[in-house]
């Protein structure tokens, strides 16, 4: 058997060519192509890499960024950043709502007034949006629980802290050491 190089128009690999006999394809044809190898799409022109300006309208800015802008304090805005947040208030009257809650709320847990809570549940629940005003209904459920912790000095953080550490040792020695050990590093640390 003579050699043939694939560059060679007559040239019909064995698998083809069984497929174009069990097929009833000519071997010239364009569909008597290996199996799992689709015909080529035409290429389409990619952008150039990098970021360029977009030329047509602005683009409306994405949730997180919105959120950001909502949470920070007003007075640390930048001007574009205050100017792109009054769009967004213009164009969508719930945002504006669930806007002056969200910042009327986070001035109350930066400056601990828990006396006023109740009050801003109250307004929350009747005319916010139905994320905002559920929110305000699961407050009011423990409403004793999260006003002592807008009020009082004390935290459960530092609790909570070894609790975190506790869990952490108990995730990486699970399954390598025995109890005696795990307890050991327990007691031993601060």
């Amino acid at each position: 058997m003579a050699w043939r190089s694939l560059s060679d128009s007559s040239f019909v690999p064995r698998s083809a060519a069984l497929l174009c006999v069990h097929a009833r394809i000519a071997p010239g044809d364009p569909r008597a192509r290996l199996p799992g190898k689709p015909p080529g799409r035409p290429k389409t022109p990619r952008r150039p890499a990098g970021r360029h300006r977009r030329t047509g309208p602005r683009r409306h800015p994405q949730p997180r960024k919105i959120t950001s802008w909502i949470m920070l304090p007003r007075d640390t805005l930048t001007p574009s950043q205050d100017k792109r947040l009054l769009e967004v208030r213009l164009a969508c009257p719930d945002i504006t709502q669930a806007c002056d809650l969200a910042r009327v709320f986070a001035d109350l847990v930066r400056h601990r007034r828990g006396y006023l809570l109740l009050e801003w549940i109250r307004e929350a629940e009747q005319d916010a949006p139905k994320p905002m005003s559920g929110f305000a209904g699961f407050l009011r459920q423990d409403l004793d629980a999260v006003t002592a912790g807008l009020n009082l000095p004390w935290s459960s953080g530092v609790a909570e802290g070894h609790v975190n550490r506790v869990k952490t040792l108990k995730r990486a020695m699970y399954g390598r050491a025995s109890f005696m050990l795990l307890r050991t590093r327990i007691l031993t640390q601060p």
